[in-house]
């Protein structure tokens, strides 16, 4: 399409440009707050942060609950996308807009249905009550546990889309194949499956994974200041503590995981194909 390499790169210049401009250069001046005190370089800061009980604490469950819901949400995810994949194309059409329509809703609006739903006074408070398994409402809301479902179905349509997309790339007769072989389903899923869906699969867990990181909406209204997460405890740190630097930490922190995230999962899609 292109004389030459030149007037790609001409084309590509000014988006390149305003990115470094409105995003890498602020993001890099912010991180480099970190990394400075007193005029000179220092791990200090990041020192002091992980010295603390209260953030290391919120580290470690920022982390497990990013696991926690990536991991539920490839194990609901392919059994999903592999129920849709098999419909008719009419019923998979149907199915794929059901799990798109929540993407088009704001996550404000998402997460606060909710507390509708695990409020004192909401239906599953109510059904606990009603059946008699509580003399007193529960407390379910400001937990990890809301936590975690709110972060649940606010990332699992990301992953079945992923999922869905590899699997309609993947061969046809491969599964009928094994199953002639003998293969059970747990084999199937183990050695045909899952090898040829690897790259939906990374896709979708470093969305997940990544969104559940950085995500603050969901934190921050089902679990308040109760359940802290990396992201609120960054808020918190700007615009209450006004701390720019303790900020800093925590963003390069989020950076750092998401990034590592991604490559880890490349790594084992990678050494699980290689096998």
């Amino acid at each position: 399409m292109f004389q030459n390499r030149a007037e790609a790169l001409a084309l590509t210049l000014p988006a390149a440009i305003f990115a470094a401009l409105v995003f890498l250069l602020p993001v890099a001046i912010l991180l480099s707050e970190g990394f400075r005190s007193g005029g000179a370089w220092t791990l200090a800061a990041y020192t002091d942060f992980f010295s603390e009980t209260l953030n290391r604490t919120v580290f470690f469950r920022t982390f497990r609950l990013g696991l926690e819901v990536t991991a539920v949400s490839a194990v609901i995810g392919y059994a999903a996308a592999f129920a849709i994949v098999n419909l008719p194309p009419k019923g998979k059409g149907r199915m794929i807009g059901l799990i798109t329509l929540p993407l088009m809703i704001s996550p404000v609006a998402r997460t606060y249905a909710w507390i509708v739903i695990l409020g004192r006074t909401g239906i599953v408070n109510e059904a606990i009550t009603g059946l008699g398994l509580s003399p007193e409402p529960l407390r379910l809301l400001f937990t990890e546990t809301a936590v975690f479902i709110g972060l649940l179905q606010l990332f699992l349509p990301l992953m079945i889309l992923s999922l869905i997309s590899a699997l309609e790339n993947m061969p046809k007769d491969a599964i009928p194949a094994a199953r002639v072989l003998g293969a059970n389903w747990f084999q199937v899923f183990w050695k045909v499956i899952l090898p040829l869906t690897k790259e939906g699969l990374v896709v979708g867990g470093t969305l997940v994974f990544t969104g559940s990181l950085t995500a603050y909406i969901t934190p921050a209204i089902l679990g308040g200041s109760k359940v802290l997460m990396l992201e609120t405890l960054l808020y918190q740190q700007v615009s209450v503590a006004n701390n720019f630097i303790s900020a800093s930490v925590i963003a390069f922190i989020l950076i750092v995981m998401s990034f590592a995230a991604n490559i880890l999962l490349k790594r084992l899609a990678t050494a699980r194909n290689g096998r």
